[in-house]
């Protein structure tokens, strides 16, 4: 059955804070998260429960606590039982997958309105053991207990940091902080610039928690007893001092570049996706843990529907849902796919660069964004700089303060356009991010 053409708009959305790693939500887990998030956007939206025929949800660090924690979080929230739930991995853009998972739903006539969102808790990402239950010391969940100390020298056996190997590209062979160094050589991104653009970030992050900005969509997340766990987004507010201290930036050690493991080696180990430099005309290594995001905890959501049933339930319109796009590119460069999925996403909408009045840009690193800048002008022509310069990008701070709980990030992106979008009367509207293995994913919406 073709698709049909529905005209697709997002409506309210709520998120928990972003807790920083193994600090305040790291009691809560991801299916746990995600529920509150779920409740909230419902509670916010004032959506009759039985109106909703579907959960899609992103989870990148994917365990067996909660199979399908789509369906989970459904099930716990009290929606109904016949409605569709699924969950994504696109890495850190599963919730942009997830949006536009139910926005295909809708135009193919699966159903008229989903909630769409993600949920991540990078402090309960496991360790594993790593094997086939063919070797003896993983015959049985009592064996391994038994053996428990001889797993780690077992020829056929691994004990790995599941976020350490994830945040790892498995083809490649490069962390995700790795790519961003490549990134810095090939364009030629400064420290500086980069220890710049982190303070910048902390610095309307904060200004837009004062102003009130984020109470329009971030609901306290609750412990067990229903008291307050956290308020606010943790980490901005853990480093207030890098805006108030901004040599504070300048003392951080580059991740690559240090004495016990110097530029050069970095170029023996990845040189090979430095394009156009050599070891020889490297650049000294920049990128820190202060001009990189925090690791995070936090989940989000939001009312994707069809625009009549939208107005049939008398649901608050934020924005229509004109056009997305998923690029890839070499996983060692993903840091500036966004700007390869942006030119894409405007195509499909119908809309230039230029005719964008506010961008949500995912910052895993400085590096990154600083180099989207550079790609982005000299291949389309796109002035992301301009943007950010005149604070039509990221104007309540990105996910270098805020923190990027993986799953959860695309819909925090997407909540964060739309009510900057309805502040500041906005028309149109972009989010865009990259993700591991090389993959950029963009959405362009529209006010009402």
């Amino acid at each position: 059955m073709p698709p049909e053409s529905r005209r697709l708009v997002l409506c309210a959305g709520a998120r928990t804070p972003i807790g920083h790693i193994a600090r305040s939500l790291s009691p809560l887990k991801p299916e746990i998260l995600l529920r509150q998030a779920v409740e909230a956007t419902v509670q916010r939206a004032r959506l009759p429960k039985e109106a909703v025929d579907g959960l899609i949800a992103g989870w990148v660090g994917q365990t067996f606590s909660a199979p399908n924690i789509a369906r989970v979080a459904l099930l716990n929230c009290g929606l109904p039982e016949k409605a569709q739930a699924v969950t994504v991995q696109n890495n850190c853009v599963s919730s942009i997958e997830a949006i536009a998972s139910a926005a295909r739903r809708i135009q193919s006539g699966e159903g008229r309105l989903y909630l769409a969102g993600g949920t991540e808790s990078m402090s309960r990402l496991p360790y594993s053991i790593d094997g086939s239950r063919a070797a003896k010391p993983l015959r049985s969940l009592q064996t391994v207990k038994e053996k428990w100390a001889e797993l780690p020298s077992q020829q056929d056996v691994a004990v790995i940091d599941s976020m350490e190997e994830g945040l790892t590209d498995p083809v490649k062979r490069i962390n995700m902080a790795g790519t961003a160094e490549v990134c810095a050589q090939m364009y030629d991104v400064p420290r500086q610039e980069q220890d710049d653009y982190a303070r910048e970030s902390f610095r309307r992050a904060l200004e837009a928690w004062r102003a009130g900005f984020y109470g329009s969509h971030v609901v306290a997340a609750a412990a067990a007893d229903g008291s307050a766990l956290l308020t606010q987004d943790e980490y901005p507010f853990l480093r207030e001092d890098l805006v108030r201290k901004p040599q504070m930036l300048g003392k951080a050690p580059a991740l690559f570049d240090n004495s016990a493991y110097p530029i050069r080696q970095f170029y023996r180990d990845y040189g090979r996706f430095i394009e156009g430099r050599s070891a020889d005309a490297a650049k000294a290594g920049s990128v820190t843990l202060f001009n990189s995001c925090g690791r995070s905890d936090g989940a989000a959501a939001i009312v994707v529907a069809e625009e009549s049933r939208a107005r049939e339930l008398g649901l608050e319109i934020l924005g229509e849902l004109r056009g997305w796009a998923f690029y890839g590119n070499n996983p060692a460069h993903m840091g500036v796919a966004p700007a390869l999925a942006a030119p894409v996403a405007l195509e499909r909408a119908g809309l230039r660069f230029s005719e964008l009045d506010s961008i949500e840009l995912h910052e895993p690193f400085a590096a990154t964004v600083l180099s989207i800048f550079k790609v982005g002008k000299e291949r389309f022509g796109h002035d992301w700089r301009a943007k950010y310069e005149e604070g039509a990008l990221n104007p309540h701070g990105g996910s270098i303060a805020l923190g990027h709980p993986l799953g959860a990030t695309g819909a925090r992106l997407m909540l964060n356009l739309l009510y900057a979008l309805k502040s500041k009367g906005g028309r149109h509207g972009m989010i865009a991010a990259c993700a591991g293995g090389g993959m950029g994913g963009a959405m362009v919406v529209s006010r009402p």
